[in-house]
């Protein structure tokens, strides 16, 4: 009998890296090397001889990478994507906070849901606040200091099968074509990933894709901060469809380098914030008044918009013929509306996935099915959170899944209970952070609990 979700979901949070390195490969190769090929390479790093990044990016330049188009916008790293990376880095917390990154318990944040001040929870697990390219940096810097991990800037144009297992990587290194042998490959190509197309070449099934049209459209600010943080440091303020507003919800975070990072979002043809002028009004005049104070301080640079046009996911997993020496990771799987920041959360989930399976001794030579059952529990989970909220806005029309109207029902207790209740919010925060399968929030004690604080709230 299979173990349940909810019991897979908590047995990868609790996951470490073995204690002594204890090869079982020579050679992986990882494709890509945003975040979720870093935590893959750190992972393959205990597991292999050697481990090989193939990028177009060379790793070494500093700042927003162009392989990373969205790496100017706000990005959060939620607590169970937090504790992830302590376990691989034990040592990332205090390096990030030397850089500059701000530690965010949970008396320094605050959460509007359509202008109501949220409860805080005094128990909540503390967030880490820096730009996307700090913390994809420092990441960058631990793994590419492993004795067995080295780098190669090239584009991969395909792979190298022998049989029904991939061997090999094919790229072109400066025009110049080359292959990189491996006894285990992983796509971390992210949103773009042309692994679907390389299997279909090759007379393989190619995964079914599945979508959801969000259409969303982000705009990131920098501010200067106060030599003197004031409190909160970490703001976010959601607007629900019932708002009737154009703006979809803002945040700022307090980041490295004295600055603040504030982002807005709109969906549809809604494009809040797009020139400076708009960005400054709408914080003034739409978000409560912390969003004001930092508006009042001087911009830095222009405004960076970013349009996320759709949730995708590649189900892998379904897949009746799979060859043996392959596996994905990261956006490459499956990529979310950026709005719930779930991105390097769930890469550092997948790379968990990646350290059980390997844990467990597995035979490279057939194909990774306990992978990608290990990897669908997360994916099935970060797709839940997303696109139940995301089916709630008027101009996403599906797909619904089965039973949509009676958890959309109890979605809204549960969200509305958030505001007054701390024993609610604190389980809803626990799973829209990563550490709780969403299931833990369809027990009968949870919706009860949600209702019985909405009559108490009205």
């Amino acid at each position: 009998m299979s173990p349940s979700p909810s019991r897979v979901f908590a047995e990868l949070n609790a996951v470490r890296p073995p204690d002594e390195h204890s090869p079982m490969m020579g050679t992986a190769v990882v494709v890509g090397g945003s975040v979720a090929g870093l935590l893959a390479a750190r992972v393959l790093s205990d597991y292999a001889d050697t481990v090989v990044i193939i990028d177009r990016d060379d790793p070494q330049l500093p700042g927003a990478r162009a392989g990373v188009p969205q790496g100017t916008q706000l990005h959060a790293l939620l607590p169970g994507g937090l504790l992830q990376l302590e376990r691989l880095f034990p040592e990332f917390r205090d390096q990030a906070l030397a850089h500059g990154a701000v530690e965010a318990p949970p008396a320094s944040r605050r959460n509007y849901l359509d202008g109501r001040l949220k409860v805080v929870v005094p128990d909540d697990a503390n967030s880490l606040a820096g730009s996307r390219p700090l913390l994809e940096g420092l990441i960058r810097q631990q793994v590419l200091r492993l004795p067995n991990v080295k780098t190669v800037t090239a584009r991969a144009t395909g792979l190298v099968f022998d049989g029904t297992a991939v061997t090999g990587v094919r790229c072109d290194v400066g025009g110049v074509p080359g292959v990189e042998s491996a006894d285990l490959v992983v796509d971390a190509m992210g949103r773009s990933s042309k692994l679907s197309d390389w299997l279909e070449r090759a007379g393989w099934e190619r995964p079914v894709t599945r979508r959801m049209t969000v259409h969303l459209n982000y705009a990131t600010a920098l501010f200067r901060r106060p030599a003197v943080t004031p409190a909160p440091t970490v703001v976010l303020a959601l607007h629900t469809p019932k708002m009737a507003s154009d703006v979809a919800g803002a945040a700022f975070f307090a980041i490295e380098d004295g600055r603040w990072m504030a982002m807005m979002a709109g969906y549809g043809d809604n494009r809040p914030g797009r020139t400076g002028e708009d960005f400054v009004r709408r914080l003034r005049e739409q978000f409560p008044p912390e969003f004001g104070d930092v508006a009042g301080q001087e911009m830095l640079g222009d405004v960076q918009t970013y349009h996320h046009a759709d949730s995708r996911r590649r189900d892998f997993h379904a897949l009746r013929r799979f060859p043996a020496g392959l596996v994905s990771v990261g956006d490459a799987v499956a990529s979310f509306n950026p709005v719930y920041g779930q991105g390097m959360t769930a890469a550092a989930l997948h790379a968990a996935c990646l350290s059980t399976y390997l844990r467990s001794g597995p035979d490279l030579t057939v194909p990774a099915h306990q992978y990608l059952a290990l990897q669908k529990v997360v994916v099935d989970a970060a797709w839940s959170i997303s696109t139940s909220a995301d089916l709630a806005l008027p101009h996403v029309d599906g797909p619904y899944p089965r039973g949509h109207r009676i958890t959309s029902w109890a979605s809204r207790q549960i969200i509305a209970a958030t505001v007054t209740d701390v024993a609610t919010a604190r389980r809803f925060n626990e799973v829209v952070s990563m550490q709780e399968h969403p299931l833990s929030l369809t027990r009968p004690g949870v919706l009860l609990g949600a209702m019985r604080a909405n009559r108490r709230a009205r």
